[in-house]
């Protein structure tokens, strides 16, 4: 008799537990659930990747939740049977039905939704261990005779290395700095603050951009028009004479903020671009909230965007670089360790080595390599050839 009643409470238990399990997981986002993997919690890692297969989880582990809520009431049940007699028992089997539902299912779900992601993490192992039985039971008694598609383990291998990238992203992310992703400030296109339409229009039908921060005539960025403010002033018929009334205000950012921190606050503000001051306070860039995304998720692009390449290869052994070219990318093309922590571009390794503004065709060598000034425009490196010596 005892054994029976442990039996019954272990399986309330355990169902109890799997249903807080399943609610905590299914209130958590994937998204949430790779940053917190890729932060190092346990567990996380887990619970994305059953996130990855909504449609497996919730029918697996609701499987083996009404099993042991079953294999929970048929003892108790019996249990009545043999100690209670007449009517009663009827309102004993009520009562134990409604109870083991209100522990197993109605107070785990609460508990499952007060603790998202973090019970979801600790239960990890057991919900993976669940929805394995839990699916193969299901297949089992399913109607459909055909046999589930294999994923092949080229597939698979894919699937893994892609959600590793996707974790490492994360990870690098978290740590990037704004200077590592913003456009730098002899790279920005800027409109005056006495430019009129057609200099905007202009502007905008070459580059295509629908912001452009505002000059005045110091050169110093004061704020930053959008072109639908304009245009849409122009279209309806409003005299224009400068760009003044419609420059809204722009977001200073340090260089050495993180990207990750920056985005949130973008979000926050509705903002999209942000100048980015050295600890000067000069300007030495620009950022937009496309430039951090595309740190995490990669490359954004649509059909009017024209490819750049920023690695070109002229001859065997001979490559052309664009001096945006982050150092730690040339360094991987030859298979070398460079210096990346002084400079983050291969311009500012050239500037440098040469400590100055070097003139074109002078060369450097470094770590097996050598770097020759291809082209200049002013005084920035615009592309270098890289060869190795």
């Amino acid at each position: 008799m005892i054994f029976i009643i442990l039996l019954s409470g272990v399986a309330l238990l355990l169902a109890a537990v799997l249903r807080a399990g399943l609610t905590s997981a299914l209130r958590t986002n994937r998204g949430d659930a790779l940053k917190d993997a890729a932060e190092g919690k346990r567990g996380a890692q887990k619970i994305a990747r059953l996130l990855e297969m909504r449609e497996v989880l919730h029918p697996s582990i609701n499987a083996v939740h009404s099993f042991l809520l079953l294999l929970g009431v048929a003892p108790a049940t019996w249990v009545l049977t043999r100690e209670v007699e007449g009517t009663s028992v009827l309102g004993g089997i009520a009562v134990a039905v409604l109870g083991f539902w209100v522990i197993g299912d109605f107070l785990a779900r609460a508990i499952g939704r007060a603790r998202p992601g973090a019970l979801a993490y600790q239960l990890a192992p057991l919900l993976a261990l669940t929805v394995r039985f839990g699916r193969a039971a299901n297949e089992l008694i399913s109607d459909n005779e055909s046999e589930p598609e294999e994923i092949s383990a080229e597939a698979a291998t894919q699937e893994a290395e892609d959600e590793r990238e996707l974790i490492d992203s994360v990870l690098e992310f978290t740590e990037t700095i704004v200077r590592e992703v913003m456009v730098p400030r002899q790279d920005m296109i800027t409109v005056g603050i006495e430019s009129d339409v057609s200099r905007l229009a202009a502007l905008s039908a070459e580059n295509g951009f629908s912001r452009y921060p505002v000059t005045d005539s110091q050169e110093e960025v004061v704020g930053v028009v959008l072109t639908k403010d304009v245009l849409g002033a122009h279209a309806a018929g409003q005299p224009i004479d400068d760009l003044g009334e419609f420059v809204r205000d722009i977001p200073f950012v340090p260089e050495q903020k993180r990207v990750s921190d920056l985005l949130r606050e973008m979000q926050t503000s509705k903002s999209h671009l942000a100048m980015v001051v050295d600890e000067y306070g000069d300007i030495t860039g620009l950022v937009s909230i496309e430039d951090l995304l595309e740190e995490l998720v990669g490359e954004i692009a649509d059909e009017f965007d024209p490819e750049e390449e920023l690695i070109e290869q002229v001859e065997e052994g001979v490559v052309r670089v664009n001096g945006r070219l982050d150092v730690q990318t040339l360094g991987d093309t030859f298979a070398i360790e460079l210096p990346d922590v002084e400079w983050d571009t291969v311009a500012g390794l050239v500037l440098g080595l040469a400590g100055r503004v070097p003139e074109e065709g002078e060369r450097f060598e470094i770590n097996g390599i050598e770097l020759e000034v291809d082209r200049l425009q002013g005084r920035r490196v615009s592309s270098i050839l890289a060869r190795r010596t």
